[in-house]
């Protein structure tokens, strides 16, 4: 496959250096531009040529972060500069607007002001600011130097021309850019994933499975097709005839739950929340999360690879 050729030399922001940011500013640092990042945490700043320099390692690009530079505020970034900032801080809905909120007095007017939050709606997090018409959600996966799909929220404020203009800066850098044109709860991939999340956890609770054999399900039947066709073509394939009949006899029993089952619930209340703690549905130790982790990323690069022969990303 042809090597994408750098655009000429392009700056962005990025507010936050945690390890959604990481993966965000390797993109950049890839793809040839300039970043600025500001975080708060002197540790934060201080580790970052490091962690950037092995996301680019595991993006089988040079580990090199020449082009990183560090803030602890907003105002020392060069703004003069800055043609787009990606807001990664933690879901909390008064600091994103605070920080909104102060990036929309700092930025050219033609910049991008994007955010990556995973529930909260851009036009929320831009309620009552001047210029929604050049803010956005810009939502990754983690990780997000290897996951190829970024989401690009527009709400009822954004200039559609901006929206296609960000998807086309991501298209450049690699990644496969989707444009979600409703401001809706979840976009689309925390939608569709958790309503087989929410399926998935009352199996579980109701002892229907383990979750090891869960997992093994998703993974080995419908979810190995996934790599090789998204669910609306695969159903191309095989009829939707079958698919409507199956859901009339199906979907009435799948559950409709608001809120988590109890088998959640009470792993969370005990800490049992997976890496963080070291034990979740499963036990963990430092060796064991490392062997994990390591195959997880193989894993996501053997998958992108086939994505890169078909060019899809």
């Amino acid at each position: 496959m042809p090597q994408r050729e750098h655009p000429p030399a392009k700056h962005a922001l990025v507010l936050g250096g945690g390890t959604m940011g990481v993966g965000i500013i390797a993109m950049f640092l890839a793809g040839g531009w300039k970043v600025d990042v500001v975080s708060r945490s002197a540790s934060t700043r201080d580790g970052l040529p490091a962690a950037c320099g092995k996301a680019l390692a595991a993006m089988g690009k040079p580990a090199d972060t020449a082009g990183l530079r560090t803030f602890a505020t907003l105002p020392e970034a060069d703004w003069s500069t800055i043609d787009i900032a990606v807001e990664t801080v933690t879901e909390d809905l008064a600091l994103k607007q605070k920080l909104f909120a102060e990036m929309e007095a700092l930025a050219r007017p033609d910049c991008a002001l994007t955010s990556n939050s995973s529930s909260f709606p851009i036009s929320v997090i831009g309620k009552g600011l001047k210029t929604q018409s050049r803010m956005m959600g810009l939502h990754f996966f983690m990780p997000a130097h290897l996951i190829p799909l970024v989401e690009v929220v527009s709400s009822v404020h954004t200039d559609p021309k901006q929206a296609e203009r960000v998807g086309a800066v991501m298209k450049h850098l690699g990644k496969r850019p989707v444009q979600v044109r409703k401001d809706v709860i979840g976009f689309l991939g925390n939608r569709i994933q958790g309503a087989l999340m929410r399926e998935a956890l009352w199996l579980i609770e109701q002892g229907v499975a383990s979750p090891e054999d869960i997992d093994a399900t998703v993974r080995l039947s419908f979810g190995f097709r996934y790599a090789a066709a998204g669910p609306i073509v695969q159903k191309e394939h095989s009829g939707w005839d079958t698919t409507c009949a199956v859901a009339k006899i199906i979907w009435p029993d799948l559950t409709n739950a608001d809120g988590p089952p109890p088998v959640l619930q009470k792993n969370v209340d005990e800490g049992r929340i997976g890496f963080k703690t070291r034990r979740g549905f499963f036990e963990w130790n430092d060796e064991s999360m490392a062997r994990e982790r390591a195959r997880y990323e193989r894993a996501l690069r053997k998958c992108l690879e086939i994505f890169k022969e078909e060019g899809i990303v």
